[in-house]
């Protein structure tokens, strides 16, 4: 079996699509995405360390990859369950926490990174 560059290139571009169908329509995750370029640019302001760039990173790609996946449960549970269904709503609400998780932890390390620039900042 050899690799195929082209399918590897078409399989980018549903991805991309994907991430662009949420970016677009999902409420949540553009408020995510903004949210994550005031952090970038707060990180360039304040000159923050590479260790502090990798948590701000990581934290990021977390937060966007479980809006991701919430969007995609989401759509799926309609898809299968077009009338309410309690089982169907704890799904829904189960990967909304999982967002909700991920986002305080992502906020919690922003704080911790960016506290001392602000008291410094302030002094």
């Amino acid at each position: 079996m050899s690799y195929d560059f082209k399918k590897q290139l078409k399989s980018f571009k549903y991805a991309w699509k994907g991430i662009m169908t949420c970016a677009g329509h999902e409420q949540n995750i553009t408020f995510h995405l903004i949210a994550a370029l005031v952090v970038i640019v707060a990180g360039f302001f304040f000159n923050i360390t590479r260790a502090e760039w990798l948590a701000v990173v990581i934290c990021i790609g977390m937060v966007i990859t479980a809006e991701l996946f919430n969007s995609a449960i989401e759509r799926l549970v309609d898809m299968v369950s077009p009338q309410w269904q309690r089982m169907a709503g704890e799904v829904k609400d189960i990967a909304a926490g999982a967002v909700l998780v991920t986002a305080i932890t992502s906020a919690i390390v922003g704080l911790i990174v960016f506290i001392p620039y602000l008291i410094a900042l302030f002094k």
